[in-house]
């Protein structure tokens, strides 16, 4: 999926931009109605191709090149505008000079000697003035509090902490206000909308309510107040470097774990950014990387209902065939091993070419090993496995159930599970001609595909009723879970 979604990105950079070498003359670009015209003098560089960039997120692309003549001159130009956000000159051998602000008119001048990249100018670009303005100030008074900060390391007494904290606090504000200064000052600026999209609300103290002090006020007024004046279906916002982590962080920080509270924050942004050409492809893919192997178990419902709610329903036309094919398939792989759902039918042979059925078999809780006897984690954990049940879940009548998916290597199966005493198991297996059946309906009905076994091995724990309440974990943390289990049923 890594690779499907860079392709996906450049594809859609390359769409969204107008990707343009510009090789017309300096002067025609001064009175032009193109989208943009962006003239550039960059000394020394001569006939040489230089570059400006932009940010995807958390990742840096090329947005639009030209070629400077000898006297180092060149002009970025194309039909289409860029869209407005931070943007920084990029050098023959790419790398990043400095940056400015992509305003919304995108006729300006920018001059610049990498002997004084400090110094450059930009001409007739208002929000780059504001904000040249803002970084001067700002940069003076971060230096100046970071000198405060370091004070703290040679504080020989309380007294001079205390004093040091002072200057802290009091040169912090300063901070704040300047911020405050340039939003209220200049409130339609890019400088003012990026200092906005930055800003993380403060927790306020505890509250007292009814007599009772809440300590969760803190929590949740951060909560409620951490996208103010942050619209989900603005451009820009894919645009500059700290939105996605501000996005990782609110997702970290301030939502549940818990598959049901993610799905209502991500179909609230999804919804909101879809008239966002931009951000609503970003948000969409950014949200089906993270979900559709995701980190906490039972979160993989995420990505299914992005499926179901975005990508079945005709936004599969931002996909390319590869990609539409691994999404689709993804997640009818997921959509019969739910955690909640009963488990997928398992009717197969046991070792002895008996038959077998996963839903006559009674036990409290029954735990299914997916392994292949060739698969090289499997023999390091399907041991580990017989271990701890033997240790741990055997007195709680577990019922352990090992499938071999490899019906090619019978012998290498037997001989495994002979080697390593794996007496305590119930092991069973599908044969050739039964998967072959299954396969000739053409219906997303093998093994494999019901229960996920995408990679080996692959474990799942059902109650007495062959509900899944958990896959996806480490044995250590299916031991965990299963005792916690246990506790709450005695």
């Amino acid at each position: 999926m890594k690779n499907a979604r860079f392709v996906i990105i450049i594809s859609l950079l390359a769409a969204l931009n107008g990707w343009a070498q510009s090789k017309k003359p300096i002067s025609s670009a001064v009175n032009s109605t193109v989208g943009h015209a962006i003239q550039i003098t960059l000394k020394p560089y001569q006939n040489t191709k230089v570059y400006i960039g932009t940010n995807y997120g958390k990742n840096r692309v090329l947005a639009d090149s030209c070629i400077l003549n000898d006297k180092s001159e060149g002009v970025f130009m194309s039909k289409q505008k860029l869209t407005p956000g931070v943007y920084f000159v990029v050098s023959p051998k790419y790398t990043i000079l400095f940056d400015f602000l992509m305003d919304d008119a995108q006729h300006f001048k920018i001059i610049a000697d990498t002997l004084a990249l400090t110094e450059f100018k930009i001409v007739g670009s208002k929000d780059n003035d504001i904000f040249k303005e803002y970084i001067k100030s700002i940069n003076t008074l971060g230096g100046e509090l970071n000198t405060i900060e370091s004070s703290f390391k040679i504080a020989k007494t309380a007294a001079d902490t205390a004093a040091i904290r002072t200057q802290y606090i009091t040169k912090d504000k300063e901070i704040k206000d300047k911020r405050n200064y340039f939003t209220t000052t200049y409130p339609k600026s890019m400088t003012s909308y990026l200092l906005n999209v930055m800003q993380r609300p403060e927790a306020p103290a505890i509250k007292v309510i009814n007599g009772k002090m809440d300590s969760t006020y803190p929590f949740y007024f951060v909560k409620y107040h951490f996208w103010d004046n942050v619209v989900f279906n603005d451009n820009r916002l894919v645009r500059t470097p700290f939105f996605e982590d501000k996005l990782d962080e609110y997702f970290k920080n301030y939502v549940s774990r818990e598959p049901d509270s993610i799905i209502e924050e991500v179909q609230y942004m999804l919804t909101i950014a879809k008239t966002g050409k931009e951000i609503y492809p970003f948000l969409l893919f950014k949200f089906t990387n993270k979900y559709i192997s995701p980190e906490f178990m039972g979160q993989d419902k995420v990505f299914l209902h992005i499926y179901q709610n975005f990508f079945a329903k005709g936004d599969t036309i931002l996909l390319d065939a590869n990609s539409k094919k691994s999404i689709t398939e993804r997640a009818y792989s997921i959509m019969a091993n739910q955690i909640g759902l009963a488990a997928p039918v398992l009717n197969i042979n046991t070792i002895d070419e008996q038959s077998f059925s996963l839903y006559k078999t009674d036990a409290p809780y029954t735990f299914i090993a997916f392994w292949d006897p060739t698969c090289s984690h499997c023999k390091i954990e399907i041991p580990q496995l017989d271990s701890m049940y033997n240790a741990q879940w055997k007195k709680l009548n577990v019922k352990l159930i090992g499938v071999n998916i490899n019906f090619k290597e019978l012998n290498s199966w037997k001989a495994f599970i002979k080697e390593k005493n794996l007496n305590s198991w119930l092991h069973v297996y599908q044969t050739e001609a039964d998967l072959n059946k299954e396969i000739s309906t053409g219906k997303p009905t093998t093994i494999r595909q019901l229960y996920d076994v995408f990679k080996t091995p692959t474990f799942y724990l059902l109650d007495k009723n062959k509900k899944i309440i958990a896959k996806n974990l480490s044995i250590e943390q299916f031991n965990d879970f299963l005792q916690s289990q246990v506790k709450k049923s005695n």
